[in-house]
C-alpha cells in the first residue's frame, strides 16, 4: 500500500461515517413513522370491523325475536322488516316529481 493511500482512505472514512450516521437516522424516523400509520390503520380497521359486528348482532336480535313470537305470521314481519330498511335507506321518501310538466 501506498503511502499516500492511507491519509486518503482516512479522509474517505471520515467523510463517510456521517452520513451513514444520518441515513441511519433518517431510516429510524421513517420506521417510526410507518409503524404509526399502520397502528392507525389497524385500529380504523378494527374499528369499521366492531361497527359490522354491531349491525349483525342488531340483525340476529330482530331474527330471534320473529323466530320466538309465534303471534305473528313469520313471512309477514319479514316483508315489514324491509319496509322499513326500505324506508331508512337514503333518498327514500323524496319526491321524485314524476309527471311534473311544471318549468320554472
Amino acid at each position: 500500500m501506498d503511502p499516500i493511500m492511507i491519509p486518503i482512505l482516512g479522509i474517505v472514512f471520515g467523510c463517510t461515517i456521517p452520513v451513514v450516521a444520518i441515513w441511519a437516522k433518517h431510516q429510524q424516523k421513517l420506521a417510526k413513522i410507518h409503524g404509526e400509520t399502520t397502528a392507525h390503520a389497524t385500529a380504523e380497521k378494527a374499528a369499521q370491523y366492531a361497527s359490522q359486528v354491531q349491525r349483525l348482532e342488531d340483525r340476529v336480535q330482530v331474527l330471534e325475536r320473529i323466530v320466538t313470537d309465534r303471534g305473528y305470521d313469520v313471512a309477514t314481519q319479514i316483508e315489514a322488516l324491509r319496509d322499513t330498511r326500505e324506508v331508512e335507506s337514503d333518498g327514500a321518501g323524496v319526491p321524485l316529481n314524476i309527471g311534473n310538466k311544471e318549468t320554472a
